[in-house]
């Protein structure tokens, strides 16, 4: 059998390759022969292919192919630096590749040495790496930041010739993308002739990522070339249709348990996804209760202990577990063929986030990757059957790269200062041939580097925030070696909520806590501090008994409570996409669509028609309805949960202007609720004031600014900004700040800035933060623009079935006011009863 279909395919395969690809029985793929050709010749590439079509054989093959030719260096011969650097998002990736790169090396013979280096990699191992590197070095974003900040960071590099960067799409849109970008300027100006591979499944604009992945010049647009792989097998994706009713409202589809366990049984191995930590930790929970026949099942989050990460990753890899709960530390890239299933457990807010999970079952190509998906909610049975449908149509919403943030500069231009002394315009030039920041204007980048140099006017006085200066030759250098020292410590982009170590200990008889015990992993500070000694939570798959804090860690003893609380993770929660949200919209405005769904969110809709109305595809629909002694109003956006979040505020502000006495309100992904003690259906039928001007868009202005300026929004944002600027030191050597400290810091620099130097390059880092990440004000201002004009009132008398899963979520946000005192308290089981009674559904 031919192992190659190109002639040109001997030529490029070293004889050890084309061997080992007859004895395996493949033939390489015309994408893997394409891309090897291509970057063989020198070209920069983004590879486009399906899940199981070989991607990353396909990114090393360049290398492994040059590096087999190159063969052994001789010892004694002159050093030698790294010759590819392969980065990918996530650390259980990096260590899934070396396991499967490192076994055809071995099979083929090949003389190639491949290590790992990320944040688990011990101190020892990085400084032989840096002493004698490896030829291929498997690494996150953060480690190519240290390495290029290192003042050997010329000789590490000096003989790269790969740059491969898996899951591309998902590594460029976020801060830690935008300092990737910087980290790829700097080694192409370390090596200039390197090549880059971008590989990615899932891809809404290519070109983004093709500009992305070379230098970009004032002169006109560059990109990489662009290699795509046919569609491989379609997915078999079903949406579960329970025996049970399916929840108003909620996030833990704990009603479809029994179903999901049955799936389980019915499969090899099966990997549960769902979107936060603490779903994760319920999930486990409520399977292990009914794991009658003891089946293997683990759990796997960012929180907990690296240690029992990677034993259930060992495990996974050799197939002695039935099944895996796990958040988005699993979704990319890791594979597992054994695995036979997905379950998706709630909706993936994304349709280019649910192919890429599905596409964890069969991973190979010429198979159907088979997923269920288990709303755990009637909005989220129509968000699931749209992701479902987009998947068919191969439709993708992967967010745009955007522009490179300030905070992240700032820290980059301290890293280049600590990697060696520079000159200004030098590295202006070399940072605007990053995609993220070609546009970033030349004085824009003299106010960062003088923010790294002095903190800015209001703190230049401080000696502490001087930490590069410009000596008499023009360059500039940090301003003493305990600088880098710091920088080293605090470098990344990622700012958690602080957390703690959560360590298992014993109770003595006379209730006293022992010392050592188990590591059990990290929960976020606050959750900890709302606890009282008894109180019972649930983490790492058991229900813990809290004991106390000592110093930075929490202690826990076992416990067998039916009821822990659950730690509320702060990260975690996906946005739902501008995509999905407009084919809700869509399914909503279309009966013929809804034989699609089950029947009792069929009869759900149809009731609601008949009551109120659904919203059509390009209106706004507004209810208002008494009950009680309040007021409600809800509205249906379908625009995601921070865009709702931000308009409640906004309009909550200007009903208290107009005098309607608003006493709180609520946001979900699908829509927002406000209640009242004023009859906000009157006022708006009498225009007092009218819901067209309480839906203009200049709240975006005054009303916006006004609010932020009261609220802790701006703090919050600021203080991870001044973290990421290197403002403020999360870590010091020996030492480690508490949250509490961190935030304290920040609050008091944040208040002196705004009262002496508002328009300080840090506040607008921090503004343009807050529109983009906490607020949504670009998708909020599109929203307004687009229902200008298609605003729909439905004065009720009594709670639509649509209203339902919202009003279940009152009382949990309120905001303050007139009419703050009147606030009553319901419980949700009445509402639920009330609702069932009526609508019968």
């Amino acid at each position: 059998m031919s192992t190659i279909d190109s002639a040109a395919g001997p030529a490029l395969l070293p004889a050890p390759f084309a061997d080992w690809f007859e004895s395996k029985g493949w033939r390489p793929r015309a994408h893997q022969m394409e891309l090897l050709s291509r970057a063989s010749a020198g070209e920069s590439l983004l590879l486009i292919a399906p899940t199981g079509a070989g991607k990353t054989l396909a990114g090393f093959l360049p290398a492994l192919t040059d590096l087999t030719r190159r063969g052994k260096i001789p010892p004694g011969s002159a050093f030698t630096g790294v010759h590819t650097l392969y980065i990918s998002p996530l650390k259980a990736l990096a260590v899934d590749i070396e396991r499967n790169l490192t076994k055809p090396v071995s099979e083929m013979g090949l003389p190639i040495t491949i290590e790992t280096r990320t944040g688990d990699t011990p101190q020892a191992k990085r400084q032989r790496q840096r002493l004698n590197p490896p030829d291929i070095l498997l690494t996150t974003p953060e480690q190519v930041a240290l390495l290029i900040a290192n003042g050997e960071a010329e000789r590490f590099f000096k003989d790269l010739k790969y740059v491969i960067f898996d899951e591309l799409h998902s590594l460029v849109t976020s801060k830690r993308g935008h300092l990737l970008s910087l980290g790829l300027a700097r080694l192409r100006r370390l090596a200039p002739s390197l090549r880059t591979i971008g590989l990615s499944a899932t891809v809404a604009e290519p070109m983004d990522l093709r500009r992305w992945l070379v230098a970009q010049s004032p002169d006109g647009e560059s990109h990489a070339g662009l290699v795509t792989a046919p569609g491989g097998a379609k997915p078999v994706i079903t949406i579960l249709k329970s025996e049970e009713r399916v929840p108003w409202s909620g996030h833990s589809a704990k009603y479809a348990m029994p179903e999901v366990y049955e799936a389980i049984k019915a499969h090899r191995t099966a990997l549960l996804f769902v979107n936060t930590r603490s779903q994760a930790e319920i999930l486990f929970q409520a399977l292990w209760a009914i794991n009658e026949d003891t089946l293997p099942i683990a759990l796997h989050h960012g929180s907990l202990d690296v240690g029992q990460r990677r034993k259930v990753e060992q495990a996974m890899a050799e197939n002695r577990l039935r099944a895996v709960v796990a958040t988005s530390t699993l979704d990319l890239g890791i594979d597992w063929g054994d695995v036979d299933l997905v379950i998706h457990v709630g909706a993936p807010k994304g349709a280019s986030r649910l192919a890429q999970r599905i596409g964890r079952a069969n991973h190979r190509m010429d198979e159907p990757s088979r997923a269920i998906l288990v709303p755990a909610n009637r909005f989220e049975v129509m968000e699931c059957q749209a992701a479902l449908d987009a998947n068919y149509l191969g439709a993708q919403d992967t967010p745009p790269v955007g522009h490179g943030t300030l905070d992240v500069l700032a820290q980059h231009v301290l890293g280049m200062a600590c990697a060696a002394p520079f000159d200004e315009d030098d590295l202006f030039a070399e940072i605007t041939t990053a995609s993220p920041y070609t546009g970033l204007p030349r004085e824009k980048f003299a106010r960062i580097v003088q923010f790294v140099a002095t903190g800015g006017y209001a703190l230049k006085t401080y000696e502490r925030y001087a930490r590069i200066r410009k000596t008499v030759d023009g360059l500039w250098r940090v301003s003493n070696p305990g600088i880098a020292q710091q920088y080293r410590l605090n470098l990344g982009t990622i700012v958690e909520m602080p957390m703690l170590n959560v360590r298992m200990v014993k109770r003595g008889a006379k209730g006293a806590v022992g010392r050592g015990g188990a590591s059990l992993g990290k929960v976020e500070e606050y959750f900890l501090e709302m606890l009282s000694p008894g109180d019972t939570f649930l983490f790492s798959g058991k229900v813990l008994r809290f004991e106390g804090i000592r110093e930075n860690e929490c202690l826990v003893s076992q416990a067998f409570s039916l009821d822990p609380k659950v730690p509320a993770y702060a990260g975690g929660k996906f946005p739902l996409s501008t995509y999905l949200a407009d084919q809700v919209r869509s399914m909503l405005d279309d009966p013929a669509r809804w034989g699609e769904l089950p029947d009792q969110v069929r009869d759900w809709l149809a009731l609601q028609r008949d009551v109120s109305s659904l919203p059509k595809r390009d209106e706004l629909l507004i209810e208002t309805f008494p009950r009680g002694s309040r007021h409600y109003m809800v509205a249906y956006p379908f625009e995601g949960r921070l865009a709702h979040q931000t308009l409640g505020m906004l309009l909550t502000r200007r009903l208290e202007r107009a005098g309607r006495r608003p006493l709180g309100f609520v946001a979900t992904d699908y829509s927002l609720a406000i209640w009242a003690l004023d009859d906000l259906g009157y006022s708006f039928a009498v225009e007092r004031p009218s819901l067209e001007n309480l839906f203009d868009e200049d709240m975006l202005g005054d009303d916006l600014e006004a609010w932020l300026d009261e609220s802790f929004m701006l703090k919050r944002a600021f203080r991870n900004c001044a973290v990421i600027a290197g403002l403020i030191e999360q870590r010091h050597p020996g030492k480690e700040k508490t949250g509490r400290q961190v935030t304290v810091s920040a609050d008091l620099i944040y208040d002196v800035l705004r009262s002496h130097e508002p328009d300080h390059i840090l506040l607008e880092a921090t503004r343009a933060d807050a529109a983009a990440g906490l607020l949504d004000i670009q998708r909020l201002g599109d929203m307004l623009a687009r229902i200008k004009g298609h605003i729909t009132h439905r004065r009720l008398t009594r709670i639509s079935p649509l209203a339902v899963p919202i009003m279940l979520e009152i009382g949990r946000e309120t905001v303050a006011g007139e009419a703050q005192d009147f606030l009553l308290a319901e419980a949700a089981e009445d509402l639920i009863a009330e609702a069932m009674g009526e609508a019968g559904i």
